[in-house]
């Protein structure tokens, strides 16, 4: 899953920057409205953090613009603890949710993975999909309840396809989501994390649609046996 953070402390980027890189998530970063406006405006994010007081151009405008130009990604905005009239504005403009400066790391990524499920379907934050798990909060895996070794990428790939079962993931889709701006991208890479997965879950969860993408199915279900038969 890829995250956009729009803020202009830098130490605080930072912080945030590092909590989600090490929660399992791709991140870009912007430290003014204008540079936050023209990445949210050009790239795929799955959810993005926004800072309203911004230099250049601030939250609230920049939040409006996205909505009026169709941009639906989850946005959980940052305001200053005495400023209630930037909640409202913040809500009006878009907003998903809000944290008030401040906050704890712990509460910003919990906030952040219920937008990232309600914005896929999803209620709980456990996905399982048979006899497989993948726990958001703690960025891991089981099979049959036995830990899954993944490398970074491998989560991604995992974490954004159970956020996605069922529907066939192009190939594209999936590099535009689990690399962050600044990675030398390859699209081929994604069949080796597919390929190592499929030998880490059972190839059978993943299924190839030839010239369209992955779909993650339960190989237990009836109708992935339908699909087999």
């Amino acid at each position: 899953m890829r995250i956009l953070v729009v803020e202009d402390d830098p130490d605080l980027r930072r912080q945030l920057t590092d909590a989600l890189t090490q929660s399992g998530y791709a991140v870009d970063q912007a430290a003014d409205g204008e540079e936050g406006h023209f990445l949210g405006d050009t790239e795929p994010y799955d959810a993005v953090i926004l800072d309203l007081g911004l230099p250049i151009l601030d939250g609230v405008s920049v939040l409006e613009r996205w909505r009026e130009d169709g941009k639906l990604f989850p946005v959980l905005i940052l305001t200053a603890r005495d400023r209630w009239s930037e909640k409202v504005a913040g809500f009006d403009a878009g907003a998903d949710d809000y944290l008030t400066k401040p906050f704890y790391t712990e509460e910003l990524l919990a906030r952040l993975r219920a937008l990232l499920r309600r914005a896929s379907g999803h209620a709980s934050a456990h996905l399982e999909l048979g006899d497989l798990r993948v726990d958001t909060r703690a960025a891991r895996a089981t099979i049959k309840g036995q830990p899954i070794k993944l490398t970074a990428h491998e989560y991604r790939v995992l974490s954004y396809m159970m956020h996605h079962q069922g529907r066939v993931v192009p190939r594209t889709e999936l590099v535009e989501h689990i690399y962050d701006q600044d990675f030398d991208r390859d699209s081929n890479t994604i069949e080796v994390f597919i390929g190592r997965l499929r030998k880490k879950i059972g190839s059978d969860y993943i299924q190839t649609e030839r010239g369209l993408g992955y779909r993650l199915i339960d190989p237990t279900s009836e109708d992935a046996s339908a699909d087999n038969a």
